[in-house]
């Protein structure tokens, strides 16, 4: 496939989401607020797995991690969709076409494969709660894991953008959605892109399977373990700490199947606008601290040592008032 893209197409044009001024402006203060919930709610959730002790177990190590792409994952793709709410500003160069493109399938993709590791954490923590603080030290098996997470997202989706790259766009630059997705920028190919989306497929595939795999086999040992728990409390506590994960994942999987996970995506293209993107980190701080009772707790304590602190403050200030 000739390299002749920078010849035909130097630029596209994002279509968005096609409406009235009125709706335009209403749009954007929409996702604006969406976006600044989903950064303001996983920054927190970064913050609090940081500084506080009861959340330095390899599990919020995990979560930790997975918020900070969360807020990534958003980025790519949100702030131009703001601009072309705010500005009109819909083109977008090749280059950064191809760079966002890719960002998104390479977090996509470090994402569920973050799930699946969250997985077999949960699989170590409620089988062998003995052995579970010498098999998941954060020195070793949790950064291998993390690393192998990114890496194989990195992976999976470098060579399929390659491909694209050295696509000819000689048909059009109009991208029928609100960013660079690949179903899209495969339908204004005039070059055969049928190996391509055999990939796509593939790759999507075998992420989301690899994931979903082994969610299913970790959470088979939990429940065959947990049903052998005496105490109806201590099966309860053990359900409780994977509920945000499991309903994380649920929503993750369904989601990227139903979009991705199709062997040819050109006659879904309107489905495919449905913003996705911003699903799912926008649900993940909810998600993780209202299913989450150490999470919550740690929250009440930062909000009543803030709240001390402001009131010291308040009552220094109005003690240095007060006439001598």
């Amino acid at each position: 496939m000739p390299y002749a893209n920078s010849s035909a197409v130097r630029e596209f044009y994002l279509v968005g989401f096609p409406t009235e001024p009125s709706t335009q402006l209403l749009l954007f203060f929409l996702v604006l607020t969406n976006y600044l919930i989903t950064l303001s709610g996983n920054t927190v959730i970064i913050c609090i797995t940081l500084s506080d002790h009861r959340l330095q177990s390899p599990m919020y190590f995990f979560l930790r991690n997975f918020s900070f792409a969360e807020i990534w994952f958003t980025t790519v793709t949100v702030p131009k969709l703001l601009a072309g709410f705010l500005w009109g500003s819909h083109t977008i160069s090749f280059v950064g076409c191809m760079t966002q493109c890719y960002f998104y399938f390479l977090l996509g993709a470090t994402e569920f494969l973050l799930l699946g590791v969250m997985s077999f954490d949960r699989y170590q923590a409620v089988c062998n709660p003995l052995r579970y603080p010498a098999l998941m030290t954060r020195n070793q098996a949790c950064i291998q894991m993390l690393v192998g997470s990114w890496l194989g997202g990195f992976l999976s989706v470098l060579f399929p953008t390659i491909l694209i790259t050295r696509l000819s766009f000689c048909r059009s630059n109009v991208i029928n959605h609100f960013f660079c997705d690949s179903g899209p920028l495969l339908e204004l190919s005039c070059s055969d892109t049928s190996f391509i989306e055999l990939m796509d497929f593939f790759l999507s595939a075998v992420v989301i399977i690899c994931s979903l795999t082994v969610t299913l086999f970790s959470y088979m040992f939990i429940i065959s373990a947990v049903m052998h728990i005496s105490s109806t409390t201590g099966r309860a506590k053990a359900f409780n700490t994977c509920a945000s994960h499991l309903t994380i994942i649920s929503i993750s999987c369904s989601i990227s199947i139903f979009i991705y996970v199709t062997p040819s995506q050109k006659e879904t293209l309107e489905v495919h606008k449905v913003p996705a993107t911003i699903v799912c980190p926008f649900l993940n701080p909810f998600i993780f601290t209202l299913k989450n009772d150490t999470v919550k707790q740690a929250l009440k304590d930062v909000l009543r040592q803030y709240k001390v602190l402001v009131t010291q403050k308040a009552w220094g200030s109005l003690q240095k008032k007060r006439p001598i």
